[in-house]
């Protein structure tokens, strides 16, 4: 597989309606200087939802003037601009490398779309540092996530960074839950005809929630949805989405 080099912003604000910026010199990203080249908000290739586009546009047109370099105007801004800087990498996630310009100390740091730090260097973590191809797999006493080298894992795991909402990680906990009790009542019952039709509900919840997760995670990781590893060949399968869209 080609590895595609990652794209590289900066979120600065200037007062224009877009914060993002990008180096036009190849193999100048640790430069801050460098990054001259104006990057539109609604440019395709970003792919940014609209609540995330007006929050960035919002912000960078409610730059302090000239003359509060260092008031608390200037502070809130930074501070503001740091959590809309987190929003962009985390929804950008692998594809892109997000730096913020800290105009209250003059600095610039890494924001990790994982983690929610900054870093000094980039790739502190390590490639890639958190799950990019990710699994929904329903199997007895598992995870209902896993991703090749990363293992099975719980939807809030932390070192996942999926940030995924409150609804649909309970969501899958209890489906990973249901398949647990579906499991242990055949094994004691021994009443497959009552457990196929659970098999059946189980399979299309899951693939309902691998859409899910697909959507919360946007067009950045890919989630392939496999289905059940109990109730035989009609609840296994392999459906992947990249964000909304089926591939």
């Amino acid at each position: 597989m080609t590895l595609v080099e990652p794209r590289h912003l900066l979120v600065q604000a200037h007062g224009e309606s877009s914060p993002l910026y990008e180096s036009y010199e190849d193999g100048a990203y640790r430069d801050v200087d460098t990054f001259t080249g104006h990057v539109p908000l609604d440019e395709p290739e970003l792919g940014l939802p609209e609540d995330l586009a007006e929050a960035l546009r919002s912000w960078s047109l409610s730059r302090p003037p000239e003359g509060s370099a260092s008031g608390p105007d200037l502070g809130e801004h930074v501070e503001h601009g740091l959590v809309v800087a987190r929003r962009l990498a985390r929804r950008l996630g692998p594809s892109a490398v997000v730096r913020y310009w800290d105009e209250l100390h003059r600095t610039s740091k890494w924001v990790c779309w994982g983690c929610d730090r900054q870093h000094g260097e980039g790739d502190s973590h390590g490639a890639p540092p958190h799950p990019v191809h990710i699994d929904v797999d329903g199997e007895y006493k598992y995870g209902p996530l896993r991703s090749e080298g990363f293992g099975d894992f719980l939807p809030d795991d932390p070192a996942a960074a999926l940030h995924l909402s409150d609804g649909l990680v309970s969501a899958l906990y209890a489906w990973a839950a249901g398949i647990d009790t579906t499991l242990d009542l055949l094994i004691r019952d021994r009443d497959e005809a009552t457990c196929d039709g659970e098999w059946q509900r189980l399979f299309r919840e899951g693939g309902d929630l691998a859409r899910q997760v697909a959507h919360e995670l946007g067009p950045t990781r890919t989630v392939t949805y496999k289905g059940l590893a109990h109730g035989g060949l009609a609840v296994l399968t392999s459906v992947t989405w990249r964000g909304d869209r089926r591939v």
